[in-house]
């Protein structure tokens, strides 16, 4: 008898080593970024995700009892990547927009970008020329600025012409061998090219401004309320100030 219930209490152990187990390795997460959008995430020169973002994550992670990794991911295609569960959320520079809400669930705002167009240093183009004058603008495939510049030209009868790139810095690069006029991108990317590289800022082209937020699943409500929570506390720590600086993002 007394062996018997060793036995049990044995087998009672093991389950509940295992539902530790499984809870732990719930506490993993995958985060998906775009590889080449500084300053919210990228891949730096000794091949480790960096970035504001990323940085971020890690800090909300560690304050919420999860562990993160980051993989890269093609943008165009991340949306589905989390929808069929290859990651698990995508904290990357990512707009909040009535279309990705009919797919994905988002946390609260953490940034508000706006969309400008970026042109060589020295150059005269101007917006009106850029919309209207037979120009090849580069964008990023899969951004709203994509889409907004395609249904805008065709609603406004615009005479421009897209090229579509993997990512904005090829786009940058593109401007400055001269195949392109000019790219359409977020704010913060744009003032790091210009930063970086003979570019410049050219200004907004008619585009309301929008907000970044982290994409999760719909019906992953406990991670959405744990995320939100943790950039609750990040965004009124000292971190939230010394990552804004760092990366230069105002």
């Amino acid at each position: 008898m007394f062996k018997r219930n060793l036995i049990i209490l044995a087998g009672i152990m093991a389950l509940l080593l295992a539902g530790s187990s499984q809870a732990l390795a719930g506490k993993k997460l995958v985060n998906g970024i775009d590889a080449n959008f500084p300053p919210f995430a990228f891949i730096d020169k000794t091949g480790t995700p960096s970035g504001f973002d990323v940085e971020a994550m890690n800090w909300i992670a560690k304050e919420m009892g999860y562990e993160v990794t980051h993989q890269a991911f093609d943008w165009d295609g991340i949306v589905t990547s989390l929808l069929t569960k290859k990651i698990d959320m995508v904290a990357s520079g990512m707009s909040i927009t009535p279309d990705r809400l009919k797919k994905v669930a988002f946390t609260n705002p953490y940034w508000k970008i706006e969309q400008v167009m970026v042109v060589q240093k020295g150059s005269d183009l101007t917006l009106d020329n850029l919309l209207r004058g037979k120009k090849l603008i580069g964008v990023q495939q899969g951004t709203t600025e994509a889409k907004w510049l395609k249904e805008g030209a065709k609603k406004n009868g615009w005479n421009l012409e897209l090229r579509y790139y993997n990512s904005s810095p090829l786009a940058v690069e593109d401007i400055l061998n001269g195949r392109i006029a000019a790219a359409a991108m977020d704010d913060a990317p744009a003032k790091d090219a210009a930063g970086k590289k003979d570019v410049k800022v050219l200004g907004t082209f008619g585009m309301h401004s929008e907000d970044f937020g982290y994409a999760i699943r719909k019906e992953d409500k406990t991670l959405m309320a744990d995320i939100n929570e943790g950039l609750k506390r990040l965004m009124a720590s000292p971190h939230w100030k010394e990552l804004v600086k760092k990366y230069d993002i105002k």
